[in-house]
């Protein structure tokens, strides 16, 4: 007799909590490649950068703006996964691959315009672990950033990056949320894998790797974008170039650390989103 409990589909907020719970694990490996991808020089590795931040500020640096990163994942991934699941669901049978790839790129692209305030500040927060004490933007918290950055440059300057963040949230999500619904159908079709979490580790595992590799470059622009003191770039096109000096690897800067971030963020918000779907979800009607 099969588990009624598979039968079980999930509420639209649940992928904001499964990424939020996952942000909370993997928060340090972000901070980390937001640093290494706004070296302009490059001379420190990951290994030497988590040692010059745990010297010279204590190993709780390596937490700097979790808050932000929290209210991130709160606004951008609940969007994206509220989207793509609710219109998932009310297209009735299991959709086409392409349709699959088309929801997620939507749902990817809206969350991530409503992400990029917090985004932003997320940013900020992370990079000021680099810089000297006089330097340092030093947001006490998510909200803080939010409302210093509105008075002190204006709403504009909130969404600065929403260009790149839509694009990026828009190839992140066919990525992760295409990739995995696909690999975890296929994956399902064989004999040798059932709706539990060895599958969902695979298919997560899987959908981590293309990700990474789809967004790195716009990850990279993005990062430069929201970091960027005002003025110090006329658009985007004065980003690309300005990244370009550093040649090809230039936009893949930090992908190792973007992978061993994203890799196991990625299997931690399936995992979770997958039992909360089991535990918590409803069957469809």
């Amino acid at each position: 007799m099969s588990d009624p409990k598979k039968n079980r589909v999930s509420r639209w907020y649940f992928g904001g909590l499964a990424s939020a719970g996952a942000a909370c694990v993997t928060h340090p490996l972000d901070l980390l490649k937001v640093a290494l991808q706004t070296q302009q020089e490059g001379k420190l590795s990951i290994v030497q950068l988590t040692g010059k931040v745990i010297r010279d500020q204590g190993i709780f640096a390596l937490y700097n703006g979790i808050s932000a990163s929290l209210l991130r994942q709160l606004t951008y991934s609940t969007a994206r996964f509220g989207i793509y699941e609710v219109a998932k669901q009310n297209l009735g049978s299991d959709p086409s691959f392409i349709m699959k790839i088309t929801l997620a790129g939507s749902a990817g692209a809206a969350g991530g315009f409503v992400g990029t305030p917090a985004d932003m500040v997320n940013v900020r927060m992370q990079n000021d672990v680099k810089l000297a004490p006089e330097a340092r933007r030093n947001y006490k918290h998510a909200v803080d950033g939010l409302f210093r950055v509105y008075r002190e440059e204006g709403f504009r300057r909130l969404f600065s990056g929403a260009t790149t963040a839509t694009m990026r949230g828009s190839m992140m999500s066919i990525g992760q949320i295409a990739f995995y619904d696909q690999v975890k159908v296929m994956l399902l079709t064989t004999k040798y894998f059932d709706d539990n979490p060895k599958t969902h580790f695979v298919a997560s595992l899987m959908a981590g790797a293309i990700a990474t590799t789809l967004t790195q470059p716009l990850d990279v622009l993005k990062t430069r974008s929201m970091n960027a003191a005002p003025g110090q770039f006329k658009g985007l096109w004065d980003i690309v170039l300005y990244t370009a000096k550093l040649g090809p690897l230039g936009f893949f800067k930090g992908y190792i650390p973007a992978f061993v971030r994203l890799g196991p963020h990625t299997i931690l918000t399936f995992l979770l989103l997958e039992q909360l779907r089991l535990n918590f979800g409803f069957e469809k009607k």
